[in-house]
């Protein structure tokens, strides 16, 4: 398996971080908080990375893709990582999007799935339900054959990106298995109400009281929507352990420049031996978990058999890096870095959702372990 950058990967990397530095500092992040925006991104920047291409990389060409991969999926979501820009590449492309592309109908990558890919609209992943932690079953949403069409009754929490969303994605029961269907933002019947993570990225609460959709609103086959829905899942958790790489690189740059910065009894602290070693243990983590991360896109951009257990490794490590490389960084910047004052605190909270996201570490090394036929 390669595990080194090839040339045009390289560029792409190059590109993508050059572009996050210049237009997401984190002085943008603190102001989407402070605003208190619904969106809590920007639509314009969002535009401005469709443009780039970075939509549209991993899509096929005949639904207006570039046809690339996972592999180069995850060097544009480290680079929004290193910058935690919260805009929807995450939630929207490489969410609900990708339901679409992996089993959509020309009509439904017409209407859309080609604007996502553009920018113009995007599409919400609604599959989480009270209670059900990181269950897919949907047990809770039920959609019954209702005239020529389906009727849809429950509720989906935390939904990424759910506030504003243009459609979404919504997994419900059938008779015959799990269906996942298309529900638009203004339908009858759907109520949204937008919620605001602790990581200050917009999610939102779907109530179906008796939504009414047409046959064509199915993705994929009846009652096929459960192994759909796992598959769009593994490639979320890829791209987003991406992004997780990028933040945890950002916090442990941040610390290691404080060590050789801050004194104490006239010393740079960084010649601590005790600083020293919980340092070289944060740059390991990382290490360690970029390793993870990019075995688990290539396996997927392979259709490696071991592909899913390699998902669920990567996620369980970057989950389990990125809260210890958070914590340690606020820890070793002392007192400033438990204020708001001091940007190191995005970094804890994000490490703190993104774990949450998909699955956290105990749920992902349980299913490396059932996948493994322990």
């Amino acid at each position: 398996m390669q595990f080194a950058l090839t040339e045009d990967q390289a560029m792409l990397a190059q590109t993508a971080t050059a572009f996050v530095a210049e237009h997401s500092p984190l002085t943008r992040i603190r102001a989407l908080r402070d605003a208190g925006d619904e969106l809590c991104y920007s639509p314009a920047l969002f535009g401005q990375m469709a443009e780039l291409g970075w939509t549209a990389i991993p899509f096929a060409e005949a639904d207006g893709g570039l046809a690339m991969g996972l592999s180069e999926a995850i060097i544009v979501t480290e680079a929004l990582g290193r910058g935690l820009c919260p805009e929807p590449v995450l939630s929207s492309i490489m969410g609900g999007a990708q339901a679409l592309a992996l089993a959509g109908t020309p009509a439904q990558k017409n209407t859309w799935l080609a604007p996502a890919i553009a920018g113009e609209k995007t599409i919400a992943l609604a599959y989480q339900e009270r209670g059900g932690r990181f269950s897919t079953a949907a047990e809770g949403t039920r959609a019954e054959r209702s005239g020529s069409g389906y009727k849809l009754a429950g509720e989906k929490t935390i939904v990424l990106g759910g506030a504003g969303a243009d459609v979404y994605v919504v997994s419900a029961q059938l008779a015959d298995g799990l269906g996942l269907f298309l529900v638009p933002a203004g339908a009858s019947g759907l109520t949204v109400t937008p919620q605001k993570l602790v990581d200050g990225r917009n999610a939102a609460v779907l109530a179906l009281s008796d939504v009414q959709v047409g046959e064509d609103a199915l993705v994929g086959t009846p009652g096929g929507g459960l192994e759909l829905l796992d598959d769009v899942l593994d490639r979320a958790t890829v791209a987003l352990c991406g992004e997780m790489l990028g933040g945890m690189q950002v916090a442990f740059d941040m610390t290691l420049a404080y060590l050789k910065e801050r004194k104490q009894f006239d010393v740079h602290i960084g010649s601590f031996q005790g600083l020293q070693h919980r340092a070289a243990k944060m740059y390991i983590e990382v290490e360690l978990a970029r390793s993870a991360t990019m075995a688990a896109a290539r396996a997927i951009d392979e259709q490696n058999p071991q592909a899913k257990a390699l998902v669920s490794n990567a996620k369980a490590r970057c989950s389990d890096a990125y809260i210890l490389i958070a914590n340690e960084a606020v820890q070793m910047h002392g007192g400033i870095g438990m204020t708001d004052e001091h940007d190191i605190g995005f970094f804890i909270k994000r490490a703190r959702a993104a774990e949450m996201t998909y699955g956290d570490a105990a749920y992902h090394r349980d299913r490396f372990a059932r996948l493994s036929g322990y």
